[in-house]
């Protein structure tokens, strides 16, 4: 599954400046990435019991019986599914979208039992005879007949008791007729609905992963339960059916005196059930030529398709799915790849095999509309979702508590991926900031997670999509990136395809994968310290990563767990007693990199000693995922050769050593001033990377200070920083008419302006909103690069009133691609009046103002304006009941509600909040409490460092 952020890429991206070096955003990060969250709470379990009824009767807490636990028994292997499903995509007299079918799962018995569990969630059965299924006997073998059959809601189980044992080795088919609702939760069979020409039109569509297709059908919905599915489709006369494989021709039926279609589809190859997809819709598409090996369609809504904006996606699916087959070196298993822009969709996109889902962001791209950012969103979530279909979908993990094998590895060679479709983007640099910087700021937490869970710790639905995080994907990436580097590329490659060869269509845990990459170590003669599972094993089994502290003077090598909160405790044990194997790479004075491994908690490296006059950076280009801290006197002679001549120092690292000492700072291991000292270069850097990472680690005293005294000075003090690379890039746009041809140069204009005008360096804010004010006297023609658009949106909304607010909301309203609109939005939530942010706020309560999929996003960016944090307190509180039941991302708007949280006067509000949700919910309930210990962490770090941050920031200023 894509990055759910999720919120579409573009806006995680932007959300990514708010992250670093803030324990405030630990949480938050979580749920940008499985927008799941606060629906969890309909899975915790309640005391479950027989009854022949839909409902579940109470029996004594905790498990007594099979259908209590929420694992299946291992007594039955479903072969395959027939399945037809006939979606309305009107709705019934009840004013429901309802959804009907039949199945007939044909299954393996593998261990004699009397029972038959079968996962079903919010259907309701047709009755034979008093029971919810039929069972008949396959290839000769005689069904037992049945005893009791009911629904175990707590577990989501269709219960079947039988009055004789299924026989080892018989074949068995269980037949089913049911209903459910295509209801607009986003998730199992559900309905999406957009406007076009002025009529409302529905889509019927799914969303499988992880325990969902139970809501579209009655099956084994376990990974591992892998099987073969006959998909048929029934749907209104001008829709077209997709499913996975390819479709037979349609045929025209009448059923309850309508006319229809009725479409089949080709068995899939043997997959999981969280893989199926089917949509109705009346979509267009484009396709390769008709000599291409792959069938390659984009399917989107018709306008969207006629205007071009499909194009993009096309051209980057081929190139990327050719890189892929090359570098797996095996073939693209499928005939066809569809890819489908769904207008409300929760995630990124969803590696569906052979029919990827995708929020429109995420696969639609205007060159005339869109930003460079959409445009790598498209290219890297495309890359992602291609890169699932071997690694996640030929081959799957065994149960969910390795998904991190199938989401770390797609997120890191999505980068790879990305880079072959557009080599000039520099895309292999970009997963520093993108990935592996999140990854450590979620990881330094006591309250984290080891990549690889015990299976038995990963039962429940919740706590399975508790692991669709930034651990799973982004440390995932990171650590799977380290052993890459240590091993090569090439060699690690070359272990993925004897991997996928030797388990395709099957199942697998990270110990197979070790095994195939050590065989390709050992062919290519390849030395490690320790075999590559007993490497890695440190870094997939124990939560956390290492801060690594070289000692300069005496070549004395350190290592312990990295911990943001040096005040928290780790209850959490590891068999490795958070000690790793770590690859430490460094470069003296700008020589070649060096590479050694430190094996142990201490040792000593002569050649880590360094003369009177020179310097050493370590982790060359955080190939290690680890941070570094150093004596005070390479600290100081770092930043001397930063003010000197940076360029010495590769890009990345010097991102790095701005981050290192800022989440250095905050864990209280150097200065504060220390970390605002590294920042001193910047007046002359123009690389987008160390820039990147300076405002994302900044963003932390802008929540902290820009209510304070502080906020003055250190406005100051960004506007010296800045005002240079203002400059630089007004020449090398030539007066503000050119757009940069680098890509990450453009990402750096637009951070440029963005922290330009906030710091009130002249003629910044008069740029942007002339740019919004000749778009407002003429709205039919937008000159403002598209590149530009959020910043210029944003700070004009700002600067203006009412007129600049209604012009943007109609203009949202009329885009035609959902980018656009989603820039519009985000802008809407810059305005300083309150009255229009309250306004904002309500209209996020009407789905047919604001869309579902979209609100969240709304009230996390009023809440990062200072002037509407307080007001999204408040609605949150008032509104509580609705958002719950409303399916919002709580975790994530409570999160980014509360960063600023730094008074005892707040944390006495929160701390009533969560006394009232606990006692409605239970405790611990969305994670509360969590955000009570970061309101004190803010609390203790701004008693530490407010004045010696306000009197190191006057002190640069002084002169200004």
């Amino acid at each position: 599954m894509g990055k759910g952020f999720y919120i579409s890429k573009a806006v995680a991206v932007a959300c990514l400046f708010a992250a670093a070096g803030v324990l405030a955003t630990i949480i938050a990060l979580s749920v940008m990435y499985a927008q799941e969250r606060s629906k969890n709470l309909q899975y915790l379990p309640t005391p479950p019991g027989p009854n022949t009824t839909s409902t579940a009767s109470t029996t004594p807490p905790g498990p007594t019986e099979p259908w209590h636990y929420y694992r299946l028994p291992e007594s039955l292997s479903p072969v395959r599914y027939n399945i037809t499903l006939w979606p309305r995509l009107k709705p019934n007299p009840d004013d429901l979208y309802i959804f009907t079918g039949h199945s007939r799962v044909a299954f393996r018995c593998v261990s004699k039992t009397n029972l038959i569990l079968i996962h079903s969630s919010k259907l309701k059965f047709k009755m034979f005879d008093g029971f919810h299924a039929i069972l008949t006997g396959l290839d000769g073998a005689v069904a037992p007949t049945l005893r009791e059959t009911w629904l175990e809601v707590p577990t989501q189980y269709l219960v079947i008791t039988l009055n004789a044992p299924l026989q080892l080795g018989s074949m068995y088919e269980l037949y089913t007729e049911f209903e459910g609702k295509l209801s607009d939760d986003l998730e199992g069979f559900y309905k999406s609905e957009y406007i076009e020409d002025g009529v409302k039109k529905v889509v019927a569509t799914t969303q499988m992963q992880a325990t969902e297709a139970r809501k579209a059908f009655p099956c084994f919905d376990e990974p591992a339960l892998k099987a073969v599915f006959h998909m048929t489709l029934i749907h209104p006369l001008g829709t077209v059916a997709l499913s996975n494989a390819m479709n037979y021709d349609p045929v025209n039926i009448t059923l309850d005196g309508e006319s229809l279609i009725q479409t089949s589809f080709e068995p899939t190859e043997i997959m999981s059930t969280y893989l199926l997809a089917f949509v109705v819709c009346d979509f267009a598409y484009i396709r390769t030529n008709r000599d291409a090996d792959v069938l390659i369609r984009i399917w989107a809504r018709r306008k969207a398709i006629e205007e071009g904006h499909g194009n993009y996606a096309l051209e980057k699916t081929a190139s990327i799915l050719a890189f892929f087959q090359n570098y797996y070196n095996s073939s693209y298993p499928l005939r066809k790849s569809d890819q489908i822009a769904i207008p409300d969709f929760s995630n990124g996109a969803m590696e569906n095999w052979g029919l990827i889902t995708y929020r429109e962001t995420s696969l639609l791209y205007n060159p005339g509309v869109s930003s460079n950012r959409d445009k790598e969103s498209v290219a890297t979530t495309i890359s992602h979702e291609l890169a699932h279909m071997w690694f996640g979908n030929l081959v799957t993990m065994k149960w969910w508590n390795d998904v991190w094998l199938n989401e770390g590895f797609a997120t890191y060679v999505s980068y790879l991926g990305a880079d072959y479709a557009e080599p000039d983007w520099n895309m292999k640099d970009l997963i520093v900031l993108n990935d592996i910087n999140h990854a450590m700021t979620r990881d330094a937490s006591a309250n984290s997670h080891p990549l690889s869970s015990k299976k038995e710790e990963i039962q429940r639905p919740d706590q399975i999509y508790e692991l669709f995080d930034a651990i799973t994907y982004s440390k995932g990436a990171a650590v799977l990136r380290m052993l890459s580097e240590f091993i090569t590329e090439t060699v690690f490659s070359q272990g993925l395809h004897t991997y996928l060869e030797e388990f395709r269509y099957n199942t697998t845990t990270y110990k197979d994968l070790w095994k195939h990459l050590q065989m390709a170590v050992d062919k290519a003669g390849i030395s490690l310290p320790h075999s590559v599972e007993v490497l890695m094993n440190r870094w997939i089994l124990q939560m956390g990563f290492p801060v690594v502290t070289i000692d300069t003077q005496t070549g004395n090598i350190t290592q312990e767990q990295f911990l943001l909160d040096p005040q928290s405790v780790v209850d959490r044990p590891s068999e490795f007693n958070y000690e790793w194997f770590v690859p430490i790479t460094w470069i003296k004075n700008g020589a070649s990199e060096q590479q050694y491994w430190l094996l142990n908690k201490e040792d000593t490296n002569t050649e880590l000693v360094l003369g009177a006059a020179d310097w050493l950076v370590a982790n060359i280009n955080m190939k290690g995922f680890y941070r570094v801290n150093y004596d005070e006197e390479n600290w100081d002679r770092l930043i001397a050769k930063l003010s000197s001549n940076h360029q010495d120092i590769p890009v990345i690292n010097r991102a790095q050593i701005i981050d290192d000492a800022f989440n250095l700072a905050m864990a209280t291991k150097v200065n504060i001033t220390l970390a605002l000292r590294t920042t001193t270069f910047l007046n002359k850097e123009v690389e987008f990377l160390p820039w990147a990472m300076a405002r994302r680690n900044l963003y932390y005293f802008f929540l902290m200070f820009d209510r304070s005294e502080v906020y003055g000075p250190m406005q100051a003090y960004i506007r010296k920083q800045i005002t240079p690379l203002f400059h630089y890039f007004k020449d090398l746009t030539l007066n503000w008419t050119k757009i940069p041809e680098k890509h990450t140069d453009r990402y750096n204009q637009l951070n440029t302006i963005s922290l330009a005008c906030r710091a009130g360096v002249e003629g910044c804010r008069e740029l942007t909103c002339g740019w919004f004010k000749e778009w407002m006297n003429n709205p039919a023609v937008n000159k403002i690069s598209a590149h530009l658009k959020s910043v210029v949106y944003c700070n004009a909304i700002a600067a203006g009133g009412i007129a600049e607010w209604d012009f943007a909301l109609k203009m949202s309203k009329n885009a035609t691609i959902t980018s656009e609109a989603d820039k519009l939005r985000h802008a809407l939530s810059c305005t300083m009046e309150p009255w229009l942010l309250n306004r904002y706020l309500q209209y996020c309560l009407d789905p047919g103002k604001i869309r579902k999929q979209d609100a969240s996003d709304i009230f996390v960016s009023i809440a990062r304006n200072p002037i509407g944090q307080p007001l999204v307190w408040d609605f949150v509180r008032t509104n509580w009941d609705y958002l719950i039941n409303h399916g919002h991302q709580l975790i994530y708007i409570i999160s980014i509600v509360t960063e600023r949280f730094s008074t005892k006067f707040e944390y006495k509000q929160l701390q009533l909040f969560t006394e009232e949700v606990e006692a409605q919910y239970g405790s611990g309930a969305f994670g509360l409490e969590h955000f009570l210990e970061r309101t004190k962490t803010n609390m203790n770090w701004m008693a530490l460092n407010k004045k010696p941050v306000s009197d190191w920031l006057i002190s640069q200023t002084s002169e200004i």
